[in-house]
């Protein structure tokens, strides 16, 4: 292969250089500009693309996948509330000195 070609890059884009919160909610936003919201690669949207129920709403337009800003919003309103806290280990009843 040459070192010629050039190759997507697929890592972690840099975060947002515009102020996401200022943007009305009908803008359209690439999965690039989402991918540096979200802070995800955009291989991580990519696939995600592939399961139609998957909580981040997207559309085509000419073969390209935008992402409407109120989407997006809704998309990260979720993820808030589905974080949980990791239990303590002895809260599972596996540590040793709980037991008979």
């Amino acid at each position: 292969m040459s070192r010629d070609v050039k190759r997507k890059n697929r890592g972690m884009p840099p975060p947002a250089t515009f102020d996401f919160d200022k943007l009305p909610g009908s803008s359209n936003l690439t999965a690039l500009e989402v991918a540096a919201i979200i802070r995800r690669t955009p291989g991580a949207l990519e696939q995600w693309r592939r399961n139609p129920d998957h909580p981040l709403r997207w559309r085509y337009v000419d073969g390209r996948p935008l992402y409407r800003v109120d989407a997006v919003r809704d998309y990260l309103d979720g993820c808030d509330n589905t974080v949980r806290r990791p239990q303590p280990h002895n809260a599972r009843g596996d540590d040793p000195a709980v037991r008979p």
